[in-house]
């Protein structure tokens, strides 16, 4: 009996000192970090707008680090692939993802089943900045303002309809939720990719969109295509005379929030260090002009205070979805 006692204590007290070489070794990390290359996984093709920001803030944000900020793209899966392959990595911080709003924000919601659990899998380092949407509309249509344009849709039934990038994407389901709040039947046309809706709104087979403000700037700058309001909630400095979609639809916000995260269980120490470099990168002065010259809006913020934003985007859009009867392709 002495003896299963002396045992007992024995393997106790290895327990207890393997837990604190573990946690003193975790410290030592914290305090190290980085002292190798970080991977900053990007969930979509290169040349696209989440690459864009990515490698726009990678160079910046790698020398505050001290170490590189080696971009990785990683398609598929609206994000969940990205998502996936981070939610599995090594807790340490050297595994980044560039989040968009699928894989925990709308996905969850456009599709049965996923490979990970976008609650408890993944941890938010900061947000990174609003992708500034816009509602344009084919020129030809008569109508001057949202106001007029809810005039129309409500006493033309049918008449109007919305592209969208795809099913479940941003465009789409900011299209949904103008729907929803404006009160108006207006049918949605899914395309592969914006630049084939984009054709198709300047040449008059589909009425409008909400969409990224950089893919169709230059149309708008051309005139091809009018701009009837933003879906941001404050008006944009690169178009001061357009008016918010919110202005006649109070507390409709529309455009895609992205940001960093990292997967749950990094050390505290370490998530407070990326967000540091994050939030000081999007402070720099040549940082934010190259990003609002693409129409997004620089954003930094707390870990908490991004999951709190997650949070309240995932219940919105989560209400979107339903209404809309939604599902990922």
């Amino acid at each position: 009996m002495k003896r299963q006692v002396i045992l007992r204590t024995i393997d106790f007290l290895k327990s207890i000192c393997l837990l604190l070489i573990f946690l003193g070794c975790s410290c030592v990390f914290s305090q190290n970090f980085p002292y190798k290359p970080i991977k900053l996984i990007v969930p979509f093709a290169p040349g696209g707008g989440a690459d864009i920001v990515a490698r726009t803030i990678s160079q910046p944000m790698a020398q505050l680090l001290g170490q590189p900020l080696v971009i990785e793209n990683k398609p598929g899966g609206g994000g969940t692939l990205a998502a996936d392959y981070v939610a599995k990595s090594t807790p340490d911080g050297y595994t980044l993802l560039y989040t968009t709003p699928g894989p925990q924000m709308t996905n969850p919601y456009l599709m049965e089943k996923l490979p990970y659990n976008p609650v408890t899998d993944l941890t938010p380092i900061s947000q990174v900045v609003f992708g500034a949407s816009v509602l344009v509309i084919n020129k030809n249509l008569p109508v001057n303002s949202i106001k007029e344009l809810i005039a129309f849709a409500k006493s033309n039934p049918g008449k109007i309809s919305f592209a969208s990038s795809g099913i479940g994407s941003s465009s789409h389901l900011a299209g949904e939720l103008f729907k929803s709040r404006a009160g108006v039947e207006i049918f949605h046309v899914p395309y592969r990719g914006t630049g084939l809706a984009l054709q198709d709104i300047i040449g008059g087979n589909v009425s409008m969109a909400i969409d990224s403000l950089g893919a169709y700037r230059s149309s708008i700058d051309a005139g091809s295509l009018r701009v009837l309001g933003v879906a941001t909630s404050k008006r944009l400095g690169v178009l001061p005379s357009v008016p918010t979609i919110a202005e006649e639809l109070p507390g409709f916000e529309g455009s895609p929030v992205t940001y960093i995260s990292v997967r749950a269980g990094t050390p505290k120490a370490i998530i407070e260090r990326l967000n540091k470099e994050v939030n000081l990168t999007l402070k720099m002065p040549e940082v934010r002009t190259q990003l609002m010259s693409l129409g997004l809006i620089p954003q930094g913020n707390t870990s908490e205070e991004m999951l709190q934003l997650i949070r309240s985007e995932s219940l919105k859009w989560q209400h979107v979805i339903e209404r809309s009867g939604a599902k990922a392709e």
